[in-house]
């Protein structure tokens, strides 16, 4: 679907500073990028294809984002290590009253401190995006995984 380059830049650098805030663990600008009443998942790519529910990471609100950055803060105990997200393909799926629909590939990178980096997960985001108060905001965020194995230390969003 073709959309105005202007708008496919702001869709770009939606998804840059999304990248960018999650790599430098700014988890607290993380709920930032979303609706009130938005909706957040990572999930299995056969779960999503079915229609199944049960994914492994499922926020309903921005209330739940919030909670889940101080569940990491706060209460979590994980070794630490960075993470670097590469975002390709990007693509207007739809576009209707409620949004665009937006699909992108994506592939997480992690580093511990004293290991090689590794790839941590791969997928594609499929995301409805809305204009709210003059910018773009997530109102869905599905991470759609492609593995049916996930480490142990899925922590950070993706």
């Amino acid at each position: 679907m073709a959309v105005p380059l202007a708008v496919r830049y702001e869709i770009e650098e939606l998804l840059a500073e999304y990248a960018a805030v999650l790599d430098a663990v700014d988890l607290e600008r993380w709920p930032e990028f979303f609706t009130e009443q938005c909706f957040y998942e990572i999930i299995p790519r056969e779960n999503y294809d079915r229609g199944l529910p049960l994914a492994i990471m499922r926020c309903e609100s921005k209330g739940m984002l919030k909670d889940r950055v101080v569940a990491i803060r706060d209460t979590m105990m994980y070794e630490p290590r960075y993470m670097r997200h590469m975002i390709s393909a990007i693509r207007v799926t739809g576009e209707s009253p409620e949004g665009m629909t937006v699909e992108a590939n994506y592939a997480v990178f992690e580093t511990l401190t004293d290991e090689l980096t590794r790839v941590f997960n791969v997928g594609r985001y499929i995301d409805r995006i809305v204009h709210e108060a003059g910018q773009l905001k997530f109102a869905e965020k599905h991470c759609v995984y492609d593995s049916l194995l996930v480490p142990n230390s899925l922590i950070y969003p993706l």
